[in-house]
């Protein structure tokens, strides 16, 4: 729980330096921030603990799906109106918490297809949440996000997979795909107690 606090924090200190336009800037500071907070845990303890960042800050644009991590020669540079993915993932003792979060870089309300796929996505999110707990199965999340999109017109985009997390294993063998189809499934799996997932759930308007 700790840890996920720590990433959220990441997260809207990263939109109070959404005025830097350089994509590097904002990504070593979100890794910067999660190495300063997970390194001030557990300092007296007798056994070392490891802990620190289990998935770098990531920042993917517009039609960029997801997991951009920039070189630190990349020079892009964000501008006004870009759909910014923001992810990242820390760890305590190997204990992986990860989080991500759409932001549009404008001042004012987001409205237009940009404010429906968020929505979806935030919408999809909340279901699959409810979804994710012993008894039931990785294809009910699969079907319910795929309906919840679909009211927004828009669609869930296929390929992507949400898998458990396990310590110091950020890819479980057990995962729920996004869309199922003839030419990508994935065996079925039962959640069960006690189990830690992270779902992930990508959004586009099909344009």
């Amino acid at each position: 729980m700790l840890s996920y606090v720590f990433v959220a924090k990441s997260i809207l200190k990263l939109f109070d330096c959404c005025r830097i336009t350089n994509a590097v800037d904002i990504c070593e500071k979100g890794d910067a921030f999660i190495k300063e907070h997970t390194g001030n845990m557990y300092k007296n303890v007798k056994k070392k603990i490891e802990k620190g960042i289990a998935f770098p800050t990531c920042l993917s644009v517009n039609n960029t799906v997801c997991h951009f991590s920039p070189l630190a020669s990349d020079e892009t540079v964000l501008e006004e109106g870009d759909v910014l993915k923001i992810d990242m993932g820390c760890h305590v003792d190997g204990f992986i918490a990860a989080v991500a979060h759409t932001h549009v870089l404008q001042d004012g309300k987001v409205t237009g297809k940009a404010a429906d796929v968020i929505a979806a996505a935030n919408t999809a999110d909340e279901v699959a949440l409810r979804l994710v707990r012993p008894g039931k199965k990785n294809k009910d999340v699969s079907e319910a996000v795929q309906k919840v999109a679909a009211t927004y017109d828009c669609k869930i985009v296929e390929g992507v997979l949400s898998h458990q997390l396990k310590q110091f294993v950020i890819d479980g063998n057990k995962v729920v795909l996004s869309v199922s189809n003839p030419d990508t499934r994935v065996d079925d799996a039962e959640f069960e107690e006690n189990e830690v997932y992270a779902i992930d759930i990508v959004t586009s308007t099909g344009d």
